[in-house]
């Protein structure tokens, strides 16, 4: 039996090769263009629900304590420029009053927004194609933050009520803003606050997850820092109208957002809305990196504890 012989011809193995490079080249040119940084989420592990948000709320309102615990004098200042009217001198004393209740709202709202905020960005992720991760960020920043919100507010408000030397504990502030406003008297600049927050948590999160998958976060955490602290910037004007609605109390002032606005800027200038503005870019600055820095840590401390890594850590 003749032995089997292969005969290969050079200008068709040169016709080939060509054939597979223009086709290798037409998908090159038929793939879009991302603009954002991109994140298969479809090839990564199962969606568990439960494990993230069980996660989410330990991480987030671990995260939100220590940075409250770490710059609540820095939040205090701020509060106090923010609500004094004119030139009005800023009491430097006291700057821990009311920290207690504060991280008694401050743990659960931090909690249910990263609570909320991780199951809805993997969802997300696997929902929207792979170049509009940002839109993901956006979206679940934002129900993260509209989620939270109804605890954050309350909180804020008593808050605010305490650093300004309205009252002297938690309990007692929550009992007279019932008793003299009502029940809504809670959640005095609501609307004010979503004006902010929701805006400000959806671009923070976006650019910090965007940063985190372009750059890898360990590398370019400064640039988040820098971010943080230019959208608080920016947003301090709805921050002053936000303080001021809160702190006013029974007085009503304001009678809403359009009409603070108003006031300030014509019995105290248009650089009353800039009040503060120092005290906020240094707080929100130094507390993003704080934030995402703990946030990271407590997850990546909860996601080795899983029962899988615990057992693939043993075989090795």
């Amino acid at each position: 039996m003749a032995p089997f012989t292969l005969a290969v011809d050079a200008n068709s193995s040169f016709s080939l090769s060509s054939e597979l490079s223009n086709k290798k080249m037409q998908n090159l040119q038929l793939e879009p263009k991302r603009f954002f940084a991109s994140v298969n989420a479809r090839e990564e592990k199962p969606f568990d629900f439960l494990r993230l948000l069980f996660e989410g709320v330990i991480a987030g309102g671990t995260a939100g304590v220590v940075v409250e615990t770490a710059l609540y004098p820095i939040d205090t200042i701020k509060t106090r420029l923010q609500a004094a009217r004119g030139g009005g001198q800023i009491i430097l004393k006291g700057l821990y009053s009311g920290l207690a209740g504060n991280l008694a709202g401050v743990l659960p709202a931090s909690a249910v927004f990263v609570g909320v905020y991780e199951p809805a960005k993997q969802k997300l992720l696997r929902t929207f194609p792979e170049n509009l991760s940002a839109v993901a960020h956006l979206t679940a920043g934002a129900l993260g933050g509209m989620a939270a919100s109804f605890i954050r507010v309350p909180t804020e408000v008593v808050k605010q009520r305490m650093q300004t030397g309205q009252f002297n504990s938690a309990p007692n502030a929550v009992r007279m803003i019932v008793a003299k406003e009502g029940f809504k008297g809670l959640y005095a600049g609501y609307g004010s606050f979503l004006l902010r927050d929701l805006p400000f948590d959806a671009i923070q999160f976006c650019i910090y997850e965007q940063l985190r998958l372009g750059y890898k976060l360990a590398a370019k955490r400064d640039l988040i820092q820098i971010s943080s602290a230019l959208t608080g910037a920016i947003t301090t004007p709805l921050d002053v109208i936000k303080t001021r609605l809160m702190v006013q109390g029974s007085a009503n002032q304001y009678k809403g957002i359009f009409d603070c606005v108003q006031t300030i800027v014509r019995d105290e200038g248009p650089s009353a809305l800039l009040k503060g503005i120092g005290p906020t870019v240094m707080w929100i600055g130094i507390g993003g990196s704080i934030f995402f820095g703990v946030l990271e840590g407590t997850k990546r401390l909860l996601e080795q504890k899983r029962p899988e890594n615990q057992a693939r850590s043993k075989l090795e």
